[in-house]
C-alpha cells in the first residue's frame, strides 16, 4: 500500500509540475476536464475516500465482512485504473477549476500525507470494518478496500491527466 501511495504521488506531481496556465486550463474538448479540474479531483477524491474509510472502521465490526467484501479488493484493482469506462463523478468531487496549479499540488501533498502517515501507523484490522459504497457496483467495501481505493483512482486521473496531455491541441504539447 505505502508503495503503491508513493508510486501514485510522485507520478501526480511530476505530471502537474512546470505547466503554464494554458496548459493547465486546456480542455481537450467539450466536457472534457482539463489538468487542473482533473487534479483537484484527485484531491477532492482523496480526502472523501479518506472520510469513508475513517467511517468504515469507526463502524463495529461486520460479521458478515468475508461474504460482503469478497473479491471486491481484485475487482477494484481491475476497475479502478482502466480507463475503458467512464464515470461520472458526484456532486462533491466535480472541480470547481478554481484552485491554482501551485495550491492544488500543496492540498494535493497535505492530503497525501495525512493518508500514508495512517497507512504506516495503522494498527487497529481494517478488513472486518466495513462501509457502503453509495455505486452499487462496489457495494460494501471493508476500510482497508476504502484506503486501496485512493492511489488506484489517483492512478486512474493520472492517466487521464496523460490523455489530455496528449490531445492535438495541447499547448506546447503533441
Amino acid at each position: 500500500m505505502i508503495r503503491l501511495l508513493e508510486e501514485t504521488q510522485t507520478e501526480f506531481l511530476e505530471l502537474t509540475a512546470g505547466l503554464s496556465a494554458a496548459q493547465w486550463s486546456y480542455q481537450p474538448g467539450a466536457g472534457l476536464w482539463s489538468v487542473g479540474e482533473i487534479a483537484e479531483h484527485i484531491v477532492l477524491a482523496e480526502g472523501l475516500l479518506f472520510a469513508r474509510m475513517e467511517a468504515a472502521l469507526a463502524s463495529p465490526p461486520n460479521p458478515e465482512w468475508e461474504a460482503a467484501t469478497a473479491r471486491k479488493t481484485e475487482f477494484i484493482e481491475q476497475v479502478l485504473p482502466e480507463r475503458g469506462r467512464k464515470a461520472r463523478a458526484p456532486g462533491p468531487l466535480v472541480p470547481r477549476g478554481q484552485w491554482t496549479a501551485e495550491g492544488t499540488r500543496a492540498r494535493f501533498q497535505q492530503a497525501r500525507a495525512r493518508t500514508r502517515q495512517f497507512t504506516e501507523q495503522a494498527v487497529q484490522p481494517m478488513k472486518i470494518h466495513t462501509a457502503e459504497h453509495p455505486f452499487p457496483i462496489f457495494g460494501t467495501l471493508s476500510a482497508y478496500q476504502w484506503l486501496l481505493y485512493i492511489p488506484l483512482h489517483n492512478l486512474r486521473h493520472d492517466r487521464q491527466i496523460v490523455e489530455v496531455k496528449a490531445a492535438a491541441g495541447y499547448p506546447g504539447g503533441a
